[in-house]
């Protein structure tokens, strides 16, 4: 079988790891970025059939059998568009793009040209988080009554090697910010819980950061059911945390990043049972890689799909319309 060629859209962090698994996994590796100085970075790491600063260029080979889409929010609808045009199967980074309207743009798209779409919302390829599914699916903690979903990570840390100015994390016109980057934690409510009755939010930028991006948000999510979340979102917190507190009727389940664990607790003591988990970071991407391998082979897309971040952005922009009208709002 001949190797796959995938065109790496966005030669950054997130484009030079996708270059990585790929190309380890035996495909070939095209790049593109507007940024010379991000295109020697990745080949200096990867062999690169071709490099391009123009995306209609790098497109226009009839050898790709597939796109990789890891540049900036901003730029994702206008390269989904150009490559789904093209019939190139798409592994397209999280969110799938800066707008409700734009996501519709590319899911109306898909469905007309019927290529396939693989959404990179990794976390739920994490086997720490499959686990927590499972366990919250055997009602081992009973029926959830409230879950709390927690992100803190000062931005300045995130990419030690460049300012974090430059990062496009800082700016609200590529898209960046806590709640559209890190919307990666409402998929994993959508993922365990479904969709949600309404949403109450503040998207706000509250610390000395020198970016114009929100680095705050707090949201309350319910559901009809009885079922409340909390989740807090923000660029700024040291030490960096990460975890998921879900409280049921008959127990706690909690899962930590760090250190990576999911906890389970049923008695009203602090006596908890722990499951320790030694998988790397880089794992849930290797697992997407091969995931998106498969999609190339002519297999749908299983983990997440468009339709997944659509409901995603449906609730982020639920919270942005909260937040500017200082009230719920309610979902169809």
């Amino acid at each position: 079988m001949l190797s796959k060629h995938i065109l790496i859209v966005g030669s950054g962090s997130a484009g030079k790891r996708h270059a990585r698994n790929l190309s380890s996994l035996g495909c070939r590796i095209s790049s593109f970025d507007p940024r010379a100085d991000h295109l020697e970075d990745l080949a200096r790491e990867t062999d690169v059939v071709r490099a391009s600063a123009d995306l209609n260029k790098a497109l226009d080979h009839d050898d790709l059998d597939g796109v990789v889409i890891a540049s900036p929010t901003a730029y994702h609808c206008d390269t989904a568009t150009k490559t789904l045009k093209r019939g190139l199967p798409l592994l397209l980074e999280k969110p799938v793009a800066k707008t409700l309207s734009e996501c519709k743009e590319i899911l109306e798209l898909q469905m007309h040209t019927r290529v396939e779409v693989l959404l990179g919302y990794t976390w739920r390829w994490w086997p720490p988080l499959r686990r927590v599914k499972e366990v919250l699916n055997s009602r081992r903690i009973g029926r959830v009554l409230f879950a709390q979903f927690h992100m803190s990570a000062h931005l300045a840390d995130w990419h030690p090697w460049e300012r974090y100015q430059d990062f496009f994390m800082s700016s609200a016109a590529q898209g960046g910010g806590a709640l559209l980057d890190e919307s990666h934690w409402i998929d994993l409510a959508l993922w365990l819980f479904g969709k949600p009755a309404r949403v109450y939010g503040q998207v706000e930028k509250n610390s000395s950061l020198e970016i114009d991006s929100d680095d705050n948000v707090d949201a309350l999510i319910n559901y009809d059911d009885g079922k409340r979340i909390s989740m807090h979102l923000d660029l700024y917190g040291r030490p960096h945390e990460k975890f998921i507190r879900f409280v049921g009727e008959r127990g706690t389940l909690i899962w930590t990043v760090d250190p990576n664990r999911i906890s389970v607790g049923e008695k009203a003591e602090q006596t908890w049972k722990h499951e320790d988990f030694s998988c790397d970071r880089n794992d849930m991407f290797m697992a997407v890689a091969r995931e998106y391998l498969s999609v190339l082979q002519g297999q749908r897309p299983e983990t997440c799909r468009l339709q997944d971040g659509l409901l995603v952005m449906e609730i982020v922009e639920a919270i942005r319309q909260s937040h500017a009208e200082g009230r719920t709002i309610y979902l169809e």
